[in-house]
């Protein structure tokens, strides 16, 4: 195992006098005789970009699932800014401050790029049911305040010129873009991103950081992110921890991660440096 104690929270110092925004506390999950995730214990400040790597079949997906209620524990405790979300379901713990993107991009995509960002505000909806199918004023005031939040979130990436486009038309890379922003319309606390550079070239993949960069010091939220890059795992992530056949076997900074010997043999199987 690592040198580091794999229970001791990595904390950027910005944040070590705020309640985490998320604790995750001996947290495991069974399916039927398998353990897919045993014993994970994570901690991550209000304003931290973090990292989850390990190899294909880590778990770390199936972490993202526990997190968002996809899959509900078999033990542990997850605590999103201080509060047991055991009793939530993945509407709820949205609600509370967790929003995700996936490997496999979910847009709808023979929507606009707008109504894909509208319906990510659905959280910030006032309007009930009757002002809808009436139409009474109080539901186009709120539909005006939408689409002008909607296309506040398309401007920071630059994307409000595509607001009328089909999200299906856009090049692989605006898709992740708009996921993204779609996702941060729900209003987070913390950011799931789950494999976010997947099919991107080096320039997007330093664009993606810029923007992760950007997220965080626009929105005051954390993000934790999944990915198989490890240049952007590397040159964005404050503390990353690694997963193995659904335990971690590591945990720090990039510089202590990269020299790891359990991570080195973790992906080669033999001492070396981890690509990066």
């Amino acid at each position: 195992m690592s040198g580091r104690d794999l229970r001791t929270p990595i904390i950027p110092e910005r944040d070590k006098d705020k309640t985490p925004v998320l604790e995750c506390v001996g947290l495991g999950i069974d399916f039927g005789g398998l353990t897919a995730v045993d014993d994970f214990n994570m901690t991550i400040g209000r304003t931290e970009i973090a990292g989850l790597i390990g190899p294909n079949g880590a778990g770390k997906t199936t972490v993202f699932n526990l997190l968002t209620k996809v899959y509900k524990p078999t033990r542990g405790e997850i605590l999103l800014e201080g509060k047991n979300t055991a009793n939530m379901n993945t509407i709820q713990v949205n609600k509370a401050g967790i929003a995700r993107t996936f490997q496999n991009i979910r847009l709808f995509k023979e929507l606009t790029v707008l109504d894909n960002v509208l319906i990510g505000l659905h959280n910030e909806m006032k309007y009930d049911l009757l002002s809808a199918v009436t139409r009474l004023p109080w539901y186009w005031k709120e539909e005006k305040i939408a689409r002008r939040r909607a296309l506040e979130l398309l401007s920071i990436f630059c994307m409000e010129d595509l607001a009328e486009q089909k999200a299906g038309s856009l090049p692989y890379g605006a898709q992740r873009r708009l996921e993204i922003v779609r996702a941060l319309a729900t209003n987070p606390s913390l950011l799931l991103l789950d494999e976010p550079a997947a099919g991107m070239n080096p320039s997007e993949t330093g664009e993606l950081m810029e923007n992760i960069r950007k997220i965080r010091d626009t929105f005051k939220i954390a993000v934790l992110l999944i990915e198989h890059d490890m240049s952007l795992v590397m040159g964005i992530c404050e503390g990353i921890v690694v997963l193995n056949y659904g335990k971690i076997i590591a945990k720090g900074d990039p510089n202590e991660v990269r020299n790891d010997p359990v991570v080195i043999e973790a992906y080669l199987g033999k001492k070396g440096d981890i690509p990066c």
